[in-house]
């Protein structure tokens, strides 16, 4: 990989340890496992199959599985600080559901209704309670999708757009720099964030894959402030500097189409990691009879937990 210099930001230049393989929790042979989120007052990670259009809870407790089938794609989640359930993102915007009453769930915003060929894809909440989601064209192809914020007082607004696949977003320690990941070019952007006002500025490339790594997938940052970007294509999840972009570590996985990455469990030392089995053929299926899988890796640092919506 070959980074380029981005503004300053916290300095986190120690690798961490991985302590041993990652483990597969669920099997599920996911069409597009994506969205995880660790609830703590729950105790459990949520996670999606965007194409089977699929949400899936995992207790930590005990391993217990359930999910939730809906009437179109669910890509991401975040908890609520102000009622129950979740704050969701389906095909067309963003939505309410509540895991506990399995209703079904409640538009609040539609953002394009001019563009029936995209869908939403990945998406958190940044620290002060609004949530970042972007748009994707359904093939990968057309460069339709956008960036929105969707404040708690149900207003939207778009702050970037020009994009094939979205992902991410994820934050450095200290809040005032987004990062945010060009999929379909390979290429992660920094961004200066405001985090008063929720406004973007300075976009500029922080990182590119290098040709045979994959493209950058779904992120999140660590306690540390070091970022982990899943790579599509590439069978790995890898740790940065968010500084100098360096890479720290990578720990690798027995999939190719590794999707997103978050931290959870009682201590926050477990990465989660998804996978994806949309588009592999039969032999790269046979040897890859995980894909689709949700996965488990212990590190000897944490992470943080995922922001709340405020609404």
């Amino acid at each position: 990989m070959s980074p380029t210099p981005a503004a300053a930001v916290s300095v986190a230049t120690t690798a961490p340890t991985v302590l041993g393989a990652p483990e597969c929790l669920w099997p599920a042979g996911a069409a597009l496992g994506e969205g995880l989120l660790w609830s703590p007052r729950e105790q459990a990670l949520y996670w999606v199959d965007i194409l089977a259009r699929r949400l899936y809870r995992w207790h930590g407790a005990d391993g217990a599985r359930q999910q939730w089938t809906f009437d179109e794609e669910i890509s991401a989640l975040a908890e609520r600080a102000c009622g129950p359930g979740l704050l969701v993102t389906l095909r067309r915007g963003f939505a309410l559901f509540d895991p506990g009453t399995a209703s079904a769930p409640t538009y609040l915003h539609q953002p394009e209704p001019d563009q029936p060929g995209n869908r939403f894809n990945d998406g958190q909440c940044d620290a002060q309670g609004r949530f970042w989601g972007g748009t994707m064209d359904f093939a990968c192809a057309a460069p339709t999708g956008a960036l929105y914020r969707f404040d708690p007082d149900g207003s939207c607004s778009r702050h970037e757009h020009g994009f094939a696949v979205t992902n991410g977003p994820t934050w450095s320690a200290d809040g005032r720099t987004m990062y945010f990941n060009d999929t379909v070019r390979g290429c992660v952007f920094a961004y200066d964030f405001d985090p008063v006002h929720g406004s973007l500025s300075n976009r500029r490339e922080w990182l590119r894959m290098a040709s045979g790594d994959g493209v950058p997938d779904g992120m999140t940052t660590d306690a540390a402030g070091r970022l982990w970007i899943a790579h599509w294509g590439g069978a790995c999840v890898s740790c940065h500097d968010p500084v100098s972009a360096a890479e720290l570590c990578r720990i690798a996985l027995p999939v190719s189409q590794v999707t997103n990455c978050a931290f959870g469990g009682d201590d926050f030392c477990t990465l989660f990691i998804t996978s994806a089995r949309t588009g592999l053929d039969a032999d790269r299926l046979a040897a890859e009879p995980l894909a689709g899988g949700l996965f488990a890796v212990r590190l000897d640092s944490p992470g943080r937990a995922a922001s709340r919506f405020g609404g």
